[in-house]
């Protein structure tokens, strides 16, 4: 299977472009016998036939929508100029006082009809002109606040008596309250993991903005590199080349991790299993427009590659990663807007007690991933290894984890997730008492 395409969200391939029809009629031409014109050997049934062919590579009404909603999202979270996206330039917008984003080397601007689309795509979202306002009360709904959700709605509804989507939200609102008067979780749409979505999109918005960057005033002298072994014979000749991020949460990212040819051959072996990327919901996997991304799992006996990659970090960790002391190898590609908002890896399903994610390309801007409780956001380096310790010594979650991975701005970004778990680890990471180990 080929790649997915940089250009398009969920790995959707761009249809054919006018020269490469011009290419097929001038090529068609030239094998036409005798004087009967060419066109004519285009029959509707041949038409059909050669649509149906290529009917699979074409962008469907979710790749559409999926684009729509990219650019809306990237102009949301870089505080893009629309005027500026619209020429195909990434600027910010007018007064928030920072530099650009980023420079293309071609422009390519939105068409007219382009921006028509989205323009209905925003509008059906959000059914109202004041669309950050009632967005943000259906993330109140969403999140678990119906109290809230429904004091705003009179508002608005005091203010423009002639909504009929407000009106039909409180009445809603008041028959979940009046069900569960303590406006417990009700039945509803999929949400957004907690209520985090709401307490840190600004901090998270800021740390996606800087891709990566950190303030001097934010250094510490702690932070160093350094080459690490665990005392592993397997790493004496060729040790691994820890850079310190954090010391809380612990953060260190693994220079070289992986080679280019590991790189190339663990995406070639995921691309043709790659799927739209789900969350939890409750026992079931469901999609959520907050994680665009697809993804597959690969075992390690698929090949020698990823047998390689599991004995280099058994030896870097010491720990048990054999299934089921860990999961297998989830490679994710993310297209153009391709996100993954604020959430915990140990807030569902069994507790991960470290992860690994392994960067196996590079972008061109975007794509950060950011920790929103510790401020800071770590920026894509090709062949490295994120890492970080998910719960505390004592099996506690560690809050300061809550982690995004910032929308792909330009370029396209490959990672592979490897998780191992708290359980099976007795021996190898003891448990302890003190809260902060």
């Amino acid at each position: 299977g080929t790649l997915p395409s940089p250009s398009l969200p969920n790995g959707a391939t761009p249809p054919m472009e006018h020269c490469d029809v011009m290419a097929l009629c001038r090529g068609g031409a030239a094998q036409s016998k005798g004087d009967q014109p060419f066109l004519a050997l285009w029959t509707p049934r041949v038409l059909k036939n050669g649509y149906q062919g290529v009917e699979k590579d074409l962008p469907e009404f979710e790749d559409l929508e999926g684009a729509a909603r990219a650019v809306m999202r990237l102009q949301d979270v870089y505080a893009l100029s629309v005027k500026g996206l619209v020429r195909g330039v990434f600027q910010r917008a007018s007064g928030t006082h920072l530099p650009t984003l980023y420079s293309p080397g071609h422009l390519f601007s939105l068409s007219a009809d382009d921006c028509f689309h989205i323009g209905k795509v925003s509008r059906r979202r959000s059914g109202h002109q004041k669309r950050n306002d009632l967005t943000f009360v259906l993330s109140l709904f969403q999140a678990g606040n119906v109290s809230y959700a429904l004091s705003l709605s009179r508002e608005f509804l005091h203010y423009d008596p002639s909504n009929k989507r407000v009106a039909r939200n409180v009445l809603k609102y008041e028959k979940l309250l009046g069900e569960n008067p303590d406006g417990a979780e009700a039945e509803m749409m999929l949400q957004r993991p907690n209520v985090t979505h709401l307490e840190t999109r600004d901090l998270y918005e800021e740390l996606c903005q800087t891709l990566g960057s950190r303030p001097t005033q934010y250094q510490s002298p702690d932070l160093h590199c350094s080459y690490e072994t665990n005392g592993s014979p397997f790493l004496i000749l060729q040790p691994i080349k820890r850079e310190l991020i954090q010391w809380q949460p612990y953060v260190a990212l693994f220079h070289d991790f992986v080679s280019d040819l590991e790189a190339e051959t663990i995406k070639k072996l995921a691309a043709p299993w790659l799927q739209r990327s789900v969350v939890a919901s409750g026992e079931k996997q469901q999609k959520a427009d907050y994680r665009i991304s697809k993804s597959a799992w690969l075992k390690e006996t698929v090949d020698p590659a990823i047998v390689s990659l599991d004995r280099r970090i058994a030896a870097l960790t010491g720990l048990n990663i054999r299934s089921p002391y860990a999961e297998f190898l989830q490679v994710v590609n993310y297209g153009l807007g391709g996100h993954y908002e604020p959430h915990f890896d140990h807030a569902t399903g069994r507790p991960t007690s470290l992860v690994f994610v392994f960067q196996l390309s590079s972008v061109e801007a975007g794509g950060s991933t950011a920790f929103i409780y510790a401020n800071f956001s770590v920026p894509v380096v090709k062949n490295a290894a994120l890492f970080w310790w998910n719960l505390h010594r004592n099996g506690e979650g560690n809050d300061n984890t809550l982690h995004a991975g910032c929308p792909v701005l330009a370029g396209d970004k490959w990672v592979a997730n490897k998780w191992i778990h708290e359980y099976g680890q007795e021996f190898q990471r003891p448990c302890s008492s003190d809260p902060n180990d």
